[in-house]
């Protein structure tokens, strides 16, 4: 048995230290639902209506307390190409479970947004609370207490961090996620990225970016990059709560098909074993999660949704666990923004079932943890295939790497540490996402310009007044003050500021997504300028240094604390587009820190 790093241990060691109150409440309140009893002990007029619109076949099977009942939580619409695969999931749950002497009913849908379509919009700003409203609807959906496992569809940004919320509520119910894939391969992110640069840089016309845009997304299935969603993917299959090697099979094809069965088939069987989510959602499952996101160099934006999920679950993590990780956990992949690789060539080469053989092998990843297919990590080093029968079967996955340009052995890793590492000093508290920045712009000193929306960024390039060694500090862009959207529409602006040669960086207490990518962006800076954090202090000229190497962040000569904070410039945010609806998220939600969250503030215990 391979023996686990020591600081792998310590952090485990002492986030169980740190949860144990909350996870002891937590463990109490599983234990308390458990013995409600579901359908077993409900009155024969609550279980009429619960089973009235369900067939005569399935109506006999639902009203037999030893028969199980399976919930589907579905985030399906047709809008989004990561969940339109979904509509046809029901059926084959309910084809698959019947023929187990099971049955299953569609329990609720959950709202599923994408950053993608709202990116730059007001619609934005509703995208991080999502996860939370999501956590509630699911919940709404299960608390018909009908339930003996719960099925969940979903895949992307908000969604899936969103339905692990609500399973780990419903943590004494067993789970099983089910993906739908990523869509094949359009062109490549190079040149998606090259056409977006012309376009910002006015070398090309809307025409030629839609063309492009178009050719990238293109069909059913998650975008390809190694961007937020398939970051989820990564999670769940790093936590044991999603079949191995379900997470980069594309949608409509015979494998996705039989996995789907696979999964349905697996919630009954856990249904009947008395494993349930609470057994699987423990510290060393999150512990597990975080190394899977250093060591893929995953999205910035499971910093927040970890943290969020975890309180779920009664564990409470730091970014400071987070960042003593990352210096232990090599990087093993390159997959866009981080490289040219998308999903689809990371899953040949290898994928996850060949990190986490080598994660495993070098002590950084807990083998001994309960996973929906039994007890060990070590399941997920195989991989799902049709055989000749096309009956699904599982391998070992691949042993070494087939592409080393892509996925490395840790023994041969592209960078010694992770992909994320933690901000400190006068500004306060922030993140950087290293993984896709060149070792030479770990280091990055200039004088600020102080922006309160990214459109005043974008007038200002226009303007040519950003031609110069620059760090665009963009506030007023926390979950407080307007939901903490992402940026993402700075990327092409400052990265043509790199390729011209100056010193540029971002300071934002707002997002840069899955895709934050070449330019050094110190991100999610906590306490927010709207709840008095010093990055309402920063002026125009100011002299900032990050430093990712060391972990600071910091104004150079200046004592902010004698300044007097800027206020938010305008109310422009608060209503519109669905905004106003959402006036007590921003009031009650907690600091990026602890998860951007309305479910968990403990600044309003």
């Amino acid at each position: 048995m391979t023996q686990l790093h020591s600081t792998l241990q310590a952090v485990t060691t002492r986030i169980i230290e740190r949860s144990g109150p909350t996870r002891a409440h937590y463990l109490e309140v599983m234990q308390r639902n458990r013995q409600n009893g579901g359908r077993r002990s409900m009155a024969c007029g609550n279980l009429a209506h619960a089973v009235a619109a369900s067939s005569d076949f399935d109506k006999r099977l639902q009203v037999k307390v030893e028969t199980r009942n399976i919930g589907i939580v579905t985030a399906y619409n047709d809008m989004l190409s990561a969940h339109q695969p979904f509509e046809t999931y029901p059926q084959l749950i309910k084809q698959t479970v019947r023929s187990m002497g099971a049955s299953a009913q569609v329990a609720g849908g959950v709202p599923a947004m994408c950053d993608g379509v709202t990116q730059g919009q007001p619609g934005m700003e509703l995208s991080l609370f999502s996860r939370d409203v999501i956590a509630m609807s699911a919940a709404v959906a299960l608390s018909h207490n009908v339930f003996d496992a719960a099925i969940f569809l979903g895949v992307c940004d908000k969604i899936v961090p969103g339905l692990v919320i609500a399973a780990a509520t419903f943590g004494h119910l067993p789970a099983v996620f089910l993906p739908a894939g990523p869509m094949v391969s359009g062109i490549s992110n190079d040149e998606k990225a090259k056409v977006r640069q012309q376009y910002a840089a006015g070398k090309c016309g809307r025409d030629e970016l839609l063309t492009s845009e178009m050719r990238s997304y293109h069909a059913a299935g998650t975008c390809t990059f190694y961007g937020t969603a398939n970051t989820n993917q990564m999670l769940m299959e790093f936590m044991g709560l999603q079949l191995p090697g379900s997470s980069f099979v594309n949608p409509n094809t015979p494998l996705r098909d039989a996995l789907t069965k696979a999964g349905a088939a697996q919630a009954v069987k856990l249904s009947n074993s008395g494993v349930t989510t609470a057994d699987i959602l423990d510290a060393k499952a999150f512990v597990n999660g975080m190394v899977g996101l250093n060591a893929t160099g995953g999205s910035t934006n499971l910093l927040l949704h970890l943290v969020a999920m975890a309180r779920a679950a009664g564990i409470i993590i730091t970014l400071e666990d987070f960042s003593d990780l990352s210096k232990i956990t090599p990087l093993l992949a390159r997959v866009y923004p981080n490289g040219a690789a998308d999903v689809n060539h990371f899953h040949a080469a290898g994928g996850l079932q060949f990190m986490v053989r080598e994660l495993l092998q070098g002590g950084l990843l807990h083998d001994d943890v309960q996973t929906i297919v039994g007890q060990g990590l070590h399941h997920y080093t195989q991989e799902a295939f049709l055989d000749d029968n096309l009956e699904l079967v599982w391998r070992e996955g691949t042993a070494t790497s087939l592409d080393a340009n892509v996925v490395r052995p840790i023994t041969e890793p592209f960078q010694a540490t992770g992909g994320l590492q933690r901000l400190q000093g006068n500004i306060g508290e922030a993140v950087i996402k290293v993984s896709a920045v060149k070792p030479e712009r770990h280091i990055i000193q200039a004088p600020a310009r102080v922006f309160s929306e990214q459109e005043e960024v974008k007038a200002a390039f226009d303007a040519g007044e950003l031609d110069c060694d620059v760090v665009c500090v963009v506030r007023f862009q926390g979950a407080k003050a307007d939901g903490m959207p992402e940026l993402h529409g700075l990327t092409p602006i400052l990265g043509l500021i790199q390729e011209r040669g100056y010193q540029v960086a971002l300071v934002t207490d707002g997002r840069m997504s899955g895709a934050s990518g070449k330019v050094p962006a110190a991100i999610h800076v906590s306490p927010e300028a709207l709840d008095r954090g010093m990055i309402a202090c920063i002026q125009d000229g100011d002299m900032i240094r990050l430093d990712a190497n060391a972990g600071t962040l910091e104004v150079l000569g200046v004592d902010l604390s004698t300044r007097t904070p800027a206020t938010l410039p305008n109310h422009l945010h608060e209503s519109g587009l669905g905004r106003e609806l959402f006036g007590v998220f921003r009031a009650a939600v907690s600091p990026a820190s602890q998860g951007a969250s309305v479910l968990f503030n403990d600044n309003l215990v």
